[in-house]
């Protein structure tokens, strides 16, 4: 479901590198048997290849992808390249932190861990304060032109953040990304696959 991070980064890369694909929104939960049948691992995203093979992890999904499509994500200069790879990085911690928020409150209150709570959400107010550094100066995108892995990476970990996690992450304390990802959004990519 494109209300997952991982998923929609995936999609909206394979957008961006020309790869055409079918999306199906299946929930690991609400559709859990029918999902196990394609991915014994009911790992979301799986992309499926016409083979039947498939793949899991948004990341070897996009690696696949500039492989088939000839193209990158990322910027070839060496220097752009390593600080594209540490933003993604960030990026993708704070997706991970605020996943591990929302699975921590779906358990009952009694049984929520307080001291684990507290640290996860240290670490995504790190991980949004450094990309708020990051984005000083930064009018468009970081790269160029075009959307690079980067881009993409940080637009969806902010929405993500935004959706499941407003009350955590105050979006008035960081108006750098809450700019970049409203202009992330407004690109045909993003739009075509908004996070629901």
């Amino acid at each position: 479901m494109l209300d997952s991070p991982y998923v929609r980064r995936a999609a909206i890369s394979l957008r961006l590198l020309g790869v055409p694909f079918q999306h199906r929104s299946w929930s690991v939960f609400r559709n859990f048997d029918q999902f196990q049948q394609l991915n014994p691992l009911v790992k979301a995203p799986t992309l499926v290849l016409e083979d039947g093979s498939w793949l899991t992890e948004s990341g070897l999904i996009i690696d696949w992808a500039e492989t088939v499509s000839g193209k990158s994500l990322m910027p070839a200069e060496r220097a752009q390249r390593l600080r594209a790879l540490r933003l993604t990085g960030i990026a993708l911690a704070a997706s991970e932190k605020s996943v591990q928020i929302v699975y921590e409150h779906k358990r009952d209150a009694d049984k929520r861990d307080a001291g684990w709570l507290q640290r996860v959400t240290g670490q995504l107010h790190a991980a949004c304060d450094l990309l708020e550094r990051e984005l000083q100066g930064v009018d468009g995108w970081l790269f160029g032109n075009a959307p690079t892995q980067a881009d993409v990476s940080i637009a969806v970990a902010w929405g993500f953040t935004q959706l499941v996690a407003a009350d955590v992450v105050d979006a008035r304390a960081y108006p750098r990304l809450v700019a970049f990802s409203q202009h992330a959004e407004k690109h045909p990519d993003f739009a075509a696959l908004p996070p629901t």
